[in-house]
């Protein structure tokens, strides 16, 4: 098959939500219908041994939320989907900000009593300053929630989003009968049967057929008529191009763990989701029908087999093919690098493949060499932009907590750290080691990870940081940036990459230091021109 029908054949998308909105639960619904599993884990059950298929970290087992991004594929109508199934919980925000440089398309899930959540709204904008398509789906409609037009005033008056419903439910909760398929024109009946693969749809092109009322019954013919009136007149009509320039944003009713109208969104999404799109370098635009391969580190994860102790960098093709055994420029370390055994996912399952495309996300076995925001070419300089690392929020001193084992400790922090999940940094005064997190349940997460995956033990303790922010000096010879080392000198520390960090103890002091000393700029953000 020719590289152009390859590309054309991609979709890879991103799931975003607040937690406990289903997000994992469509996730497995999705590979359910993509034959690429045969029964869906029970998420919240953990009586149940079968966990969620994307759920594959020990901890996430256990805690029944998930930690990390997985990459799962699956073929559907002879398309290629890639799922980035990201954390819902505020403290792994970060992951999923960088998972977002990777997708082309996301689909947002949404509580149907609980509606908007703050956590959806930080993603959504992430979304909406990057253009990314956006597809929203209500979840949970066998239970009490929120009148749907509610919800859809939310979406516009929260998130600013444009909608247009591409499905509406037939009653809710305990009254819920089903839903109408506004771009397929068929009525889909719920059972109940959660167990059901494929549901039976009802072709319905005119509404106003009396046929209806036998379907769902008078009261319910009557309420749908209503709605759908409604629905015509204030919403508008939906244009594929307006959906793909990030502008309308269609909404899709259902309920993922009865498997319902989980069909109706997969049909559509492949139908009018983009196939790989093009990506901004600090150099140029890239094109994903280039022939040269280019793409970049979104994502590292060490121990993904903790028997093997391997390491594996995330790489998101943007252009060109990857092919094993080939070299390709490692940009930052400026060497060539060959991948003999380059993996594709489906979640715990692992392939070698020889030839990967624009879009496909490929897992690539690591010693050390990459950094998240690292890229790969053929040999032309290019930088991808948009993974910086953010000022942390919570700070802790680390200690080793067994002395027999420091060499496994050290280790462990510092290759959990390259994952992105936290910050160390090191206290020019003593070196001492400080972890900073985006969110406090990560300590919990490192401890755990260093106990189970490397054998080492760590204690922490308070170390009352307000902000991290990265040095800027105009110039770092003149005599007021050395004053404000020497004057901040047990506030300093250098993070993983080496550069310098002022760690402020209160928003007082920051905006003191700020004002006193003003050619040494403070950065919020790691990466900053």
């Amino acid at each position: 098959m020719d590289f152009q029908t390859e590309i054309a054949k991609r979709r890879t998308f991103g799931i975003i939500s607040h937690p406990d909105a289903g997000k994992t639960t469509l996730t497995e619904k999705l590979l359910l219908f993509g034959g690429a599993i045969q029964e869906a884990g029970a998420v919240k059950n953990n009586k149940i041994k079968k966990t969620a298929t994307s759920d594959f970290m020990e901890i996430e087992r256990q805690r029944g939320i998930s930690v990390a991004t997985s990459v799962l594929a699956f073929i559907y109508k002879e398309k290629k989907i890639n799922i980035l199934d990201t954390p819902g919980h505020k403290d792994f925000a970060e992951d999923t900000f960088r998972t977002l440089t990777a997708v082309d398309s996301v689909i947002v899930v949404i509580d149907v009593a609980k509606g908007v959540e703050t956590q959806t709204e930080k993603l959504v904008e992430v979304c909406r300053m990057r253009n990314i398509p956006i597809i929203v789906f209500i979840n949970k409609l066998d239970r009490e929630g929120k009148d749907a037009f509610d919800l859809l005033d939310d979406l516009e008056q929260k998130l600013g989003l444009s909608v247009t419903p591409l499905s509406f439910p037939i009653g809710m909760g305990y009254d819920f009968k089903g839903i109408y398929n506004i771009y397929e024109k068929n009525i889909n009946l719920f059972s109940g049967d959660s167990k059901k693969n494929i549901e039976e749809t009802i072709a319905f092109d005119n509404i106003e057929n009396s046929d209806l009322e036998d379907i769902i019954g008078s009261s319910a013919a009557e309420t749908l008529r209503d709605d759908l009136e409604l629905v015509n007149g204030v919403y508008p009509q939906f244009d594929k191009n307006a959906y793909l320039e990030g502008e309308q944003h269609p909404v899709f009713f259902g309920s993922a763990l009865n498997n319902f109208g989980v069909r109706e969104l997969l049909d559509c999404f492949v139908e009018i989701a983009p196939a790989p799109r093009p990506k901004m370098a600090e150099e140029r635009l890239v094109e994903a029908n280039e022939k040269e391969l280019t793409g970049f580190v979104f994502k590292i994860h060490a121990n993904m087999d903790p028997k093997h102790r391997d390491r594996l960098a995330f790489v998101k093709i943007v252009s060109g093919t990857f092919e094993r055994n080939k070299p390709y420029l490692h940009v930052r370390q400026a060497k060539k690098l060959k991948f003999s055994s380059p993996n594709a996912f489906f979640a715990e399952k692992k392939e070698i493949v020889d030839i990967s495309y624009p879009g496909d996300i490929v897992g690539l076995h690591d010693t050390g060499n990459f950094k998240i925001g690292d890229t790969l070419t053929e040999g032309e300089q290019l930088h991808y932009k948009g993974i910086p690392s953010f000022s942390p929020e919570h700070f802790r001193y680390i200690n080793n907590a067994d002395p027999m084992k420091s060499k496994q400790l050290y280790k462990g922090i510092d290759q959990l750290m390259d994952e992105g999940v936290a910050q160390l940094f090191t206290l020019e005064l003593n070196g001492r080691k400080v972890v900073g997190t985006v969110g406090a349940l990560q300590f919990e997460v490192i401890q755990y990870r260093l106990e189970h995956e490397y054998g080492a033990k760590c204690s922490y303790e308070n170390f009352p940081v307000y902000k991290a922010c990265w040095v800027d000096p105009d110039d770092p010879k003149n005599d007021e940036f050395k004053e404000f080392q020497r004057v901040k000198s047990k506030f300093l520390a250098k993070d993983k990459r080496g550069q310098l960090v002022f760690l402020a103890d209160s928003q007082f002091s920051l905006q003191m230091t700020q004002s006193k000393y003003p050619s040494v700029k403070l950065h919020f953000v790691s990466e900053f021109e």
